[in-house]
C-alpha cells in the first residue's frame, strides 16, 4: 500500500463520525522505485492531507523524509527542482509514490478498530455488525 492510498483511507464503522486520518502501524515496508511525474503531484497536491502523510511516513520508518508543514508550492515546483536529488519535490515523489507498506495495521482513531495490512493490501471489509444498513 502507498501512502498516497493511506492518505485517501477512511473507516467507515458504524457510529465512527470521521474516520481519519488511520493511524498506521508498520511492520514492513519496501522501496518501489517509480518515475517522478512532476504533473500527477501537481494535480495531486491539493487533496493531499499533509499532516497524515507526515504522520504517515513517520510510521513508515521515515521522519525526517518530509517537514512537518507542507513547503510553499513555488518551492515544490521551482524550476529545475524535479532534477535535484533531495529536493522537496523528489522527497514528496518517494513518500507519496515509492514507499510501499506490505505488513501493518491501520488502526480508527474514532473506533480503535484494526484494519489489517497483508502483501500491501489493506483489508478493510467490515462485520456484519459493523454496518449501517442503508435498507432494513
Amino acid at each position: 500500500m502507498r501512502l498516497l492510498t493511506h492518505n485517501f483511507l477512511a473507516s467507515n464503522v458504524k457510529g465512527v463520525s470521521t474516520g481519519y486520518p488511520l493511524a498506521l502501524e508498520v511492520a514492513k515496508t519496501s522501496i518501489k522505485e517509480v518515475e517522478l511525474n512532476v504533473d500527477f503531484l501537481r494535480g495531486i497536491l491539493p487533496k493531499i492531507d499533509w499532516r497524515a502523510l507526515f504522520a504517515a511516513t513517520s510510521a513508515a520508518g521515515f521522519p525526517e523524509l518530509l517537514a512537518a508543514e507542507q513547503p510553499p508550492e513555488a518551492e515544490l515546483f521551482a524550476e529545475g527542482a524535479a532534477d535535484v536529488e533531495g529536493s522537496a519535490i523528489r522527497r514528496l515523489h518517494h513518500a507519496l509514490l515509492e514507499i510501499h507498506v506490505e505488513e501493518g495495521t491501520l488502526v480508527c482513531p474514532d473506533s480503535g478498530r484494526s484494519f489489517p495490512i497483508l502483501k500491501g493490501v489493506p483489508n478493510m471489509l467490515l462485520h456484519e455488525d459493523e454496518v449501517n444498513m442503508l435498507c432494513q
